[in-house]
């Protein structure tokens, strides 16, 4: 897990529409990325649905929001798109930006093995450092948990 002081691994992947996009941290006061395990199933559907409901705050906060999964482009459209989400989903096919935030590996579901995308998030700060880490995250409420600690980290 990357800590706080961490450089902030570069993240360049298609975003729900198929178009490049470019994390540039210096482009909000702090970027909030959060990497899901899989797009519309329950827990990944709850932590979206926080992010959008508290979206004026992280707006209003100067605070941009990336979610980021191993699901292809064409699961991430229809999600941002039935729960109305207002910010950039990113799809990581092979895990590459995700294994760069040691968010991604070895799972264990149902007696399976297989490598997928671990329930992580990081708050990114302008100059392109990481402010905040969180390792195996809880879905609800994480949203309302990220603006309060942005709050602290602001004094």
């Amino acid at each position: 897990m990357l800590e706080p002081g961490d450089p902030a691994p570069a993240i360049a992947l298609s975003d729900q529409h198929g178009d490049a996009v470019t994390v540039d941290p210096a482009a909000a006061r702090y970027t909030v990325v959060y990497f899901y395990p899989r797009a519309d199933t329950p827990g990944c559907t709850t932590e979206a649905c926080s992010f959008r409901d508290e979206w004026d705050a992280f707006e209003g906060a100067d605070v941009a929001v990336v979610g980021i999964s191993d699901d292809s482009v064409g699961d991430l459209e229809p999600f941002a798109e039935e729960y109305d989400l207002p910010f950039t989903l990113l799809s990581d096919p092979d895990g590459e930006v995700a294994s760069a935030y040691d968010s991604y590996g070895e799972k264990q579901m149902f007696g399976n093995t297989f490598d997928g995308v671990f329930r992580n998030t990081y708050v990114i700060d302008a100059d392109g450092t990481i402010a905040l880490a969180y390792e195996g995250v809880s879905p609800e409420n994480h949203a309302v948990e990220i603006l309060d600690d942005i709050d602290v980290l602001d004094g």
